[in-house]
């Protein structure tokens, strides 16, 4: 279950006519079926490792629970005791809600398949994916300075141990912004998968609504990890990339602040700017051409 990379020899090719074979690491891809209480919800391709968070913090995206106590238990299929004839490969997962709360409805349930890039595949249109959230983000009066901001990208990259070896994932890490601390940081092949481990791993350790933190992500914005975001009570969005237009517009109304293209020392705000303080008082200046 903890198999994170494998490895495969490629040819090595250079400009310089100097080919050669060698054995190179790449980060394991593989399907999860998430199930609740026996039917099945979901189908998304994962890095393995982390699979009840990341099941987890589906959910929350998704709206079906928020709070701690309604998440009992998960158990992968096919393991002992579950009647699997051919062995537990740990690509099925079986999650048990607590007594009281309402099951996924079959609007929800909608059998989508869902890729390692984009974490509303098969949803019929943007309405249905904009969930509710049981959280107000726009209330939250956390203010974070720009120096300490800029410096989550390195900090979460500190943190990628199987990018390291593979080149080939995603990241997304939690900081408090009163204490500074680094809470978790959680790697996948896909994007919005490391942010539900993220918040996953929140919802198990009842740490929900997430107030005064930041999300720091490790490629570009797009509408689901906004909406990740909000669903879990995060008020800030940082980014090494950019932001799209409808997770922009998606931010606005919920009062959330993205921040991208967190690099070195600038960064681009592109919501609530207000959270972020800034080493100077001077006004921002339009320009009128060039605006990135």
């Amino acid at each position: 279950m903890g198999r994170l990379t494998v490895s495969r020899r490629v040819t090595r090719i250079t400009l310089d006519g100097v080919n050669r074979q060698r054995p190179d690491t790449v980060a394991v891809e593989e399907p999860l079926e998430i199930r609740v209480a026996g039917s099945p919800l979901s189908v998304t391709m994962r890095t393995p490792g982390h699979d009840v968070e990341l099941s987890a913090g589906f959910l929350v995206s998704e709206g079906v629970i928020h709070r701690g106590d309604q998440f009992a238990r998960a158990i992968h299929c096919g393991g002992p005791g579950t009647g699997g004839a051919d062995g537990n490969t740990y690509n099925v997962l079986d999650l048990t809600l607590a007594p009281g709360v309402t099951l996924p409805s079959p609007d929800i349930a909608r059998n989508f398949y869902t890729t390692s890039s984009c974490g509303v595949c098969g949803t019929a249109s943007i309405e249905a994916v904009e969930k509710v959230s049981c959280y107000d983000v726009s209330g939250d009066g956390i203010q974070v300075e720009a120096v300490d901001l800029a410096g989550f990208p390195d900090r979460l990259r500190e943190g990628q141990k199987v990018f390291e070896k593979t080149g080939g994932l995603h990241a997304a890490a939690l900081f408090d912004v009163a204490s500074g601390e680094l809470l978790v940081v959680r790697e996948d092949v896909g994007r919005h998968n490391a942010v539900d481990k993220v918040v996953g791993w929140a919802l198990l350790n009842d740490r929900l609504p997430l107030r005064g933190t930041v999300l720091q992500v490790s490629g570009r914005v797009s509408f689901e990890l906004v909406q990740k975001a909000v669903m879990a009570g995060i008020p800030i969005l940082s980014a090494v990339s950019a932001p799209s237009s409808l997770a922009i517009e998606l931010a606005e109304r919920a009062g959330l602040t993205v921040a991208g293209f967190v690099r070195g020392g600038s960064m681009n705000l592109y919501t609530r700017p207000d959270r972020i303080l800034v080493p100077s008082t001077t006004p921002a200046l339009a320009e009128t051409s060039g605006v990135r």
